[in-house]
């Protein structure tokens, strides 16, 4: 391990020093207001940049992965600078969304160009960043080639209301959704034991409908989610699956069965509880849960009202 950190920093140091190289390269020679001359290197007078900072804590000896990704942050949001990586005439840096918005280098005031900072991302290829939601607890540190797809479905990014559909704008941690959902969506009704019967009434209500139920056992609680969607031409499609309110991981630890019955027929499938994490539309889009259109809704109706038998088990 400890060679692998020395290699680490050898090549970080090589790429610094080769940064160095490049920016002298563009030296050139300018006169100061005073007549004097000075050295001025292109796209950053006076050396006053993060590129300069990047030397600097190379020259010190302290260019530790977490020294040189905090020379990245972006100076308006705080996020990072990450490849590709653009300047200001005056070799100021900011991160590519905040670049889209403005007209000025929030730091010196001067015209944005499209210069781009070459050696500030051969560095960025090699540094380590932490993920954006490390304040919540994820410790990953990741190539910036990597951040994106981590932070996309990181464990520790907020948690979206679990409910279908999109009235509930509500997000939060983990720890708040069943508060939330308690106290925001006091009509969902929770039964208790690890075998009950979601019941779905009015199943012949015309136009897309959804029925919730939560079922709580093993120490979790579930969301049973029976969805109705309108297709062409009229025709109705019924969605059944239940998520976790919990993480991917925690999921994994479990097995749900969904199983319609009446008038001598049956109807069952088995999978992983999704987390909420993930949500229930990607699983709908893909028809990985229970599927089935009117003409089946019909044959295990009664009266207008679904019954299907949900049971969780602990793999």
């Amino acid at each position: 391990m400890h060679i692998e950190i020395l290699e680490r920093e050898k090549k970080i140091w090589v790429l610094v020093w080769w940064g160095l190289l490049f920016l002298a390269m563009s030296v050139g020679r300018q006169t100061s207001s005073s007549g004097k001359p000075r050295t001025h290197i292109s796209g950053a007078p006076g050396g006053n940049n993060a590129t300069s900072a990047v030397v600097a804590a190379a020259a010190a000896g302290n260019a530790n992965n977490e020294n040189l990704a905090n020379l990245f942050e972006c100076p308006v949001c705080f996020d990072y600078a990450l490849p590709p990586i653009m300047q200001c005439q005056s070799g100021h840096i900011v991160c590519q969304s905040c670049r889209q918005k403005l007209t000025m280098c929030p730091t010196c005031r001067g015209p944005l160009g499209n210069i781009r900072n070459l050696a500030m991302e051969k560095v960025a290829s090699t540094v380590n960043f932490p993920c954006k939601y490390c304040n919540s607890g994820c410790p990953a540190t990741l190539l910036h080639t990597d951040k994106t797809d981590h932070e996309e479905t990181c464990e520790f990014r907020p948690y979206c209301c679990p409910c279908p559909g999109a009235s509930c704008k509500w997000q939060g941690a983990l720890e708040q959704v069943m508060n939330h959902l308690m106290q925001q969506h006091k009509s969902i009704t929770t039964l208790q034991g690890e075998d009950i019967v979601f019941l779905a009434t009015d199943i012949n209500l015309p136009g897309a409908v959804d029925w919730v139920m939560m079922q709580s056992c093993f120490g979790h609680n579930f969301m049973l989610v029976l969805e109705k969607q309108e297709k062409m031409e009229g025709q109705q499609m019924f969605y059944a699956i239940v998520q976790l309110i919990g993480t991917r991981k925690q999921a994994e630890n479990f097995a749900y069965r969904l199983e319609l019955n009446g008038h001598r027929r049956r109807l069952s499938w088995e999978a992983t509880p999704r987390s909420i994490h993930d949500g229930v539309q990607s699983a709908i889009i893909a028809s990985d849960c229970l599927v089935f259109d009117t003409n089946i809704a019909q044959l295990f109706a009664d009266h207008g009202n679904l019954g299907i038998n949900v049971t969780i088990s602990m793999c």
